[in-house]
Formats: C-alpha cells, sequence, structure tokens
C-alpha cells in the first residue's frame, strides 16, 4: 500500500531513486541538492536498498562514475545542482551519445557570477543542447513521480537517452509537503527489470563504446540523438498514461489551468506554477479573462502543444527564470519557434523573472499581465522585459 510522509524536496528525490532500484549511485555534494545522496546513502548503509554507492572528488567523476555503470549493463543514478551540473558538460553529451539511460536529480539553483545558492533554472537550461530529457516538477510529489517517469523514459529502447527531473532550489528541495510514497510492487511492475541490449559487459559479445568518430560517421551518430529524442515524446506520453492507471496522478507535456476561454495565457515551469495558479483564480474573480500553462517537459519541447495553446489565445506571456544573454529567454525562443511557420499566431512576450532566488509577488504578476493586455490593444513595444528588478542600484 503507498503511504503518505511530509518531507522535503530531496528526500523524495532520494525515495523515487531507492524505488527504482538502481544498482549505482555516484554522488559528490553540492548545495542544494546534498541531502539527495546523502539520504540515499543511508537507505544502502541501512540494506534497504541493494546498490554501490560510489563517493567521488567532483561532479565531474560523480557523472563519469554513472557513464561507466550504465555503459556496463547497469541502472544509475545521480543528483546535483548548478556548478555541479556545469563542471558535467563534455560527460553530459557523451552520456547522451553513448545511448546511456541515466537519471539525474536537479535542485535547481542560479549559476555564478555572483555566487548565489538561490533558485533559478539556468543550470538545466544551460544543459538543454547536450540530448538530455528534462522534466521541471512543481512540487514535491512531482519531483518523486518523474524521477520514476524518467527512468521509465530513458530505458525505453525505441528511447535510451538519460534525463534529468529538476525541482527549484530551496523552494521545493528544502520545503515539506506531503507526499505520497508509491507501493514498491507497483513501481517494480511500472518500470520492469533493466535489460539493456546495446550497453553491457560481455565477453563473449565484444563492443567498443565511446568510439571516436569520423565525419564518415559522427553526423549519422548525432542524427540517431536527434530521433531518438524525437521518439520521446510519444513515448512519455504512454508513460504518462501509464503512471496514471497505476497511480492514480495525472502528467501532460504541457499542464493548462483555465484557458478555455483565456485572451491571455501565461506559460511557466517549477514551482512557480503554484503561485500563478493562485494569481490566475484571482483574476478571474476579478473578471479577467486569463489563464495559466505549465510546461513539464522541456526537453524535447512541446511543440504541437504549445501550438494548440497558441490557437486559444490573443497574447502567450512566457514567465521564467533563466536568460539567453543577446536574445531573451531559452523558453520565449523554443515557444517562438514553435509558432514561426503557423499562419494565425497570437503576440508572444517574455518576461524574466524571479532570478537568483528572488521572490515571485502577485504585484509582479500584475504587472507582466498589465504589459500583456496593453499590447493586446495597442501592439508590441517591446518582446522582452525584466520585471522585479531593483532600479535603485543598477
Amino acid at each position: 500500500m503507498p503511504m503518505k510522509r511530509v518531507m522535503k524536496g530531496n528526500e523524495a528525490a532520494a525515495w523515487a531513486a531507492k524505488l527504482a532500484k538502481p544498482k549505482v549511485i555516484a554522488a559528490f555534494p553540492i548545495t542544494p541538492s546534498t541531502l539527495v545522496p546523502e539520504k540515499i546513502s543511508e537507505f544502502v548503509a541501512n540494506g534497504e536498498l541493494d546498490a554501490e554507492f560510489i563517493k567521488v572528488e567532483s561532479e565531474h567523476s560523480a557523472i563519469s562514475a554513472c557513464v561507466g555503470a550504465s555503459a556496463a549493463g547497469v541502472r544509475a543514478f545521480t543528483a546535483t545542482a548548478s556548478q555541479g551540473l556545469a563542471l558535467m558538460h563534455e560527460i553530459l553529451f557523451i552520456a547522451a551519445g553513448m545511448r546511456l539511460p541515466i537519471v539525474m536529480a536537479i535542485g535547481n539553483r542560479a549559476l555564478s557570477a555572483p555566487i548565489n545558492i538561490w533558485n533559478d533554472w539556468q543550470d538545466m537550461i544551460s544543459e538543454r543542447d547536450t540530448g538530455w530529457i528534462q522534466f521541471y516538477a512543481e512540487n514535491n510529489q512531482e519531483a518523486l513521480d518523474l524521477i520514476l517517469i524518467a527512468f521509465k523514459v530513458a530505458e525505453d529502447e525505441r528511447v535510451l537517452l538519460p534525463a534529468m527531473t529538476g525541482f527549484d532550489a530551496f523552494i521545493l528541495t528544502h520545503t515539506v509537503e506531503p507526499v505520497e510514497i508509491p507501493d514498491q510492487e507497483l513501481v517494480d511492475e511500472f518500470l520492469g527489470e533493466y535489460k539493456p541490449k546495446h550497453a553491457y559487459l560481455d565477453p563473449k559479445r565484444p563492443i567498443t563504446q565511446g568510439t571516436l568518430g569520423f565525419p564518415a560517421h559522427y553526423m549519422e551518430a548525432r542524427y540517431k540523438v536527434w530521433e531518438a529524442m524525437e521518439n520521446a515524446r510519444e513515448v512519455i506520453k504512454e508513460a504518462f498514461e501509464e503512471f496514471e492507471k497505476k497511480f492514480g496522478r495525472k502528467y501532460q507535456m504541457v499542464e493548462e489551468y483555465k484557458t478555455d476561454d483565456a485572451e491571455i495565457i501565461m506559460i511557466t515551469m517549477g514551482s512557480l506554477a503554484g503561485t500563478l495558479k493562485e494569481f490566475i483564480d484571482k483574476k478571474r474573480e476579478e473578471g479577467v479573462k486569463v489563464g495559466a500553462a505549465k510546461i513539464t517537459v522541456y526537453r524535447p519541447f512541446p511543440i504541437e502543444e504549445i501550438r494548440a495553446l497558441a490557437k486559444k489565445a490573443k497574447v502567450l506571456a512566457i514567465l521564467e527564470k533563466d536568460v539567453s544573454f543577446g536574445l531573451g529567454g531559452a523558453v520565449f525562443a523554443d515557444v517562438s519557434r514553435s509558432l514561426i511557420n503557423e499562419k494565425e499566431k497570437p503576440i508572444v512576450l517574455d518576461f524574466i523573472i524571479g532570478l537568483g532566488g528572488r521572490d515571485v509577488t502577485f504585484e509582479q504578476l500584475e504587472e507582466a499581465l498589465s504589459i500583456s493586455e496593453k499590447a493586446m490593444k495597442e501592439g508590441v513595444e517591446e518582446d522582452v522585459y525584466w520585471i522585479g528588478l531593483r532600479k535603485e542600484i543598477l
């Protein structure tokens, strides 16, 4: 039977790993994700999880150990954040290129400089082109569930790509919420036993992994990663459906909230979605036709779902905790790409907000909504706005 416990997001991620039964966990501590491997190490030490826990000298070593474990044919898991994820950068490409279904938990945290340990999405956003599937959790329950779903999708033979699940630093990693821990037997049925066909050590079947790719072959290898990520769209939807049937919780690539008659739809990810829904409720009571949408799966990007969303609204307002310097926000760029060839499309506005853990308030959301309403009536003056800046220190 499932049980409910009040726990931090980091603990929820650790429980997800325990339920998935990885054989190797390699980790190096980093705020705000340290508690994830710490809790897993307790499970291993107590005999609750039969796995090899590898203490390494850096995050680069942690992901490298997971690559070795996955290439040897076992389920592997790690956790990190921010600078630690950045230190893994070159190996993230290797994991995807070798088609290794490693799963990683990320306590989404800002990148230096200046040094900042609080939340935004810049760490995972900066790794969006490495070939890793990316999930973003709104709350601690989603952190647990999406890690399990990440294993399911990553290990599917149509995909075989690594996956990371992000949950916001401190807002989720260190905040306690009720979380339902699924029954182990149901999780075993959902995930099944990991039986790799392409990556394992067998002297009777010698293979070369991580080999040199000459110009005659490299482009095709990268195309296969592209193809796998495209395949992941359908596999993710299938995994969501199966998860709902088994555990009763529904997930979608893009979750809509009060969008049917909305003139303006505000789009975000992660824990900000919870704040946004409350704001939408308030504005609806005031008679404002505004809705919300939460992107759960950022890679592969939900292009078709965004196109469907765009048909409902006059303005899509992106609220994002990241920036692609010289362009705007990364989510804004992806939404714009999704609509580039559509004959009829709404105004798309970008609001960079909440960087480095700055609180996102109703007043800031009101400002973004006001700008969106003005653009809808009078046309677009700008398309990228920084919301919540302290003008007195600029």
